[in-house]
């Protein structure tokens, strides 16, 4: 039978990425650790590590098992905080950083639930560019991100958990000829006048994705408007590759566009939190990443 122990001891391996450290974090021994980690892998019948000399990396049903690890312990933390006072009675000051895309898409419903269920806490938040929120998460000055995940350069600094793979599409005006294909390429796209998002990194993703396919796009037009984007698709002055997170039907001025999956294009877009490594975390940060893991998954129907 799975115990609480052995989740905790699940989740410190896949901090640490090593038996020894996380053997150190729990206060036990190596061997007693990788015998409850044979266990619980035993208990679930799936492989939750990748053994390697220098490690251990999670496996996809073990990154799929550790957001559910911690939704367990928050939901056990949760009702030992509900048996000694209602979230009512909790105050303090939460920092919370985010990137400009994340903050247009998910932000609000996450401050809105969490403020309606911590009336008394107040909230400050910082918008920046990921860099710069990642800098002030490391040095302590806001408690949590709330940001695009694929691009974070201090891994080791922080403690990051996905909220929402947002996996990217075409982008296309109504009527457009590719839309006849039974499937669309990124060689196919690559043919056609391109409008780029240059917010949140966006440009980044997309080049590393034109790189690893050995295709160089026609980029017509650059853009840090997402509504921008949407418009110049509609008007049919360009295609676009975006991560579904930004998707609407509709421009601004209310003409259709379509979005179709490309069969040689998988890449995701990482939305989650991210906050400081090692540190003990300030107390308003736990509650709010219950919350968090919570949110609703957008998935949009194409």
């Amino acid at each position: 039978m799975m115990t609480l122990r052995q989740i905790r001891h699940f989740i410190a391996v896949a901090e640490t990425g090593s038996i020894s450290a996380a053997a150190q974090a729990v206060f036990i021994s190596q061997s007693t650790l990788t015998a409850a980690i044979q266990q619980l892998e035993q208990d679930l019948e799936v492989s939750l590590f990748n053994r390697h000399a220098k490690g251990m990396t999670l496996t996809h049903q073990g990154h799929q098992f550790l957001r559910q690890a911690h939704l367990i312990l928050a939901t056990v933390d949760n009702a030992k905080r509900s048996m000694r006072q209602s979230t009512g009675e909790i105050r303090g000051q939460l920092t919370i950083g985010v990137s400009s895309l994340v903050a247009g898409y998910y932000l609000a419903d996450i401050l809105t639930r969490f403020q309606r269920a911590y009336p008394n806490v107040s909230i400050r938040v910082t918008e920046d560019e990921r860099p710069y929120i990642e800098h002030l998460l490391v040095s302590g000055e806001i408690d949590v991100g709330v940001l695009i995940l694929s691009h974070l350069e201090d891994k080791h600094a922080l403690q990051t958990e996905v909220l929402t793979h947002s996996p990217h599409r075409l982008w296309l005006p109504a009527q457009h000829p590719l839309l006849e294909l039974d499937e669309i390429t990124l060689a196919d796209v690559a043919r056609e006048p391109l409008i780029q998002l240059n917010v949140d990194e966006i440009d980044r993703t997309a080049q590393r994705i034109w790189s690893q396919a050995s295709l160089r796009p026609q980029i017509a037009l650059r853009t840090a408007s997402t509504e921008a984007v949407r418009s110049l698709v509609a008007a049919g002055l360009g295609l676009a590759l975006q991560p579904d997170m930004t998707y609407r039907p509709w421009s601004l001025e209310g003409d259709i566009i379509e979005a179709r999956a490309l069969v040689d294009l998988n890449q995701t877009l990482d939305v989650g939190l991210a906050w400081r490594r090692g540190a003990a975390r300030p107390a308003l940060v736990d509650p709010f990443l219950t919350l968090a893991r919570e949110q609703p998954q957008r998935r949009t129907t194409i």
